[in-house]
């Protein structure tokens, strides 16, 4: 359904693990948020599922095994609930960003208690190498203990904390090579008579392996929205292409079916013109005549800082073709930058010159939790 009143602008930023001075320090994470309203940013993804471990007191974490600590300012105060009460009260919407999503390390707790939750390649190794950080492992999102241990985490958090949506990225997917374990075997042979082919890439495999994502898609966000109606199901996936062949992440049919509230495509590239080319595929398109839709920008790495003249570049090219913005991270948007703080602060101030209040979801009071 296409929606005839305006939306709300997207100026948002991703507060990673690289952020953890700020997040853990009462007054850096004040002053920073304080910084961000200033400059009329209006939206926040602290991270919260990372590395097999939350940044939340999670009861769900602890009855799996994984996790027997919590995550706690230097001031020992709750990371989450100090920067969404901090955050809305300048007007900033908070919605956690479960970065991780079906991935971890191969050496958690995660991994190493609950092998019989991951999936596999073909040739029965359950290793992904190709992923900075070390070598990883992918839950496999169809199993039902998989489903309920990331349903209950999720319905667990925004029950406790008073946060506007949770976020999804481009790691709540299965890299294509995966699927090959004795569950998915079995229960692929089961539905289609057939057994699972042995290229991967099999449109009829990569179809049903999609499907099965999204059948869980639907129902977690059914079993968020009867928790809290008021909650944004956000998702940053990468391109649709790629998302959907390489990563089993249908995110448009999500979009379609309107399960999804708002979405931030990651394009993390250093060329402008394939920048731009990204901003106004038939997917982007289709999915912001729906609902609010940034682009996702790349402000830096620490061994790689991007210039804030390409910044303000792609700002200026989403926001032509009628996009939102959301950076990628906050530390190298201005503290680990090439140019002085000053002058990076500058621009965004220029770049966001006036307020967008997101009210679209906010609401002075919070929607009753429905029974």
């Amino acid at each position: 359904m296409v929606r005839s009143a305006p939306m709300p602008e997207i100026r948002g930023v991703w507060l990673t693990t690289n952020d953890t001075d700020v997040l853990v320090d009462q007054p850096k994470l004040h002053n920073a948020i304080d910084q961000l309203a200033e400059l009329n940013f209006n939206t926040l993804y602290p991270v919260v599922w990372n590395g097999g471990y939350t940044s939340f007191d999670s009861g769900t974490a602890r009855q799996a095994g994984i996790q027997h600590f919590t995550r706690r300012g230097i001031q020992d105060y709750d990371i989450l609930e100090e920067l969404t009460t901090k955050a809305h009260s300048q007007g900033m919407s908070v919605i956690p960003w479960f970065e991780f999503g079906f991935m971890a390390p191969a050496t958690s707790e995660l991994a190493t208690l609950h092998r019989s939750w991951l999936s596999e390649k073909s040739n029965g190794s359950y290793i992904d190498t190709t992923r900075e950080g070390g070598d990883m492992v992918w839950l496999n999102p169809y199993k039902p203990e998989v489903q309920q241990f990331i349903t209950h985490m999720l319905l667990e958090l925004i029950s406790r904390y008073d946060v506007d949506g949770v976020q999804f990225d481009d790691h709540f997917i299965l890299p294509v090579e995966f699927g090959y374990d004795s569950y998915t075997r079995a229960l692929y042979k089961d539905e289609t008579g057939k057994d699972i082919p042995n290229d991967p890439h099999n449109p009829s495999w990569v179809k049903w392996r999609a499907d099965k994502l999204t059948a869980f898609v639907k129902t977690l966000n059914a079993d968020l929205k009867a928790r809290r109606r008021d909650i944004i199901f956000s998702v940053a996936p990468n391109p649709y292409q790629y998302a959907y062949k390489g990563q089993l992440q249908d995110w448009l049919t999500w979009v379609r079916q309107g399960w999804v509230d708002e979405l931030i495509v990651q394009i993390y590239r250093n060329n402008l013109d394939s920048f731009r080319q990204q901003l106004y595929t038939a997917s982007v398109r289709e999915t912001q005549q729906k609902i609010p839709t940034a682009a996702g920008i790349l402000t830096g790495l620490r061994n790689s800082p991007v210039p804030i003249r390409f910044i303000e570049s792609k700002v200026r090219a989403a926001r032509a073709s009628g996009l939102g913005v959301t950076f990628f991270f906050y530390e190298s948007l201005w503290e680990d930058a090439p140019e002085p703080a000053d002058t990076r602060q500058a621009s965004f101030k220029e770049l966001f010159a006036t307020p967008a209040q997101r009210t679209e979801h906010r609401a002075n009071s919070r929607l009753p939790a429905l029974s």
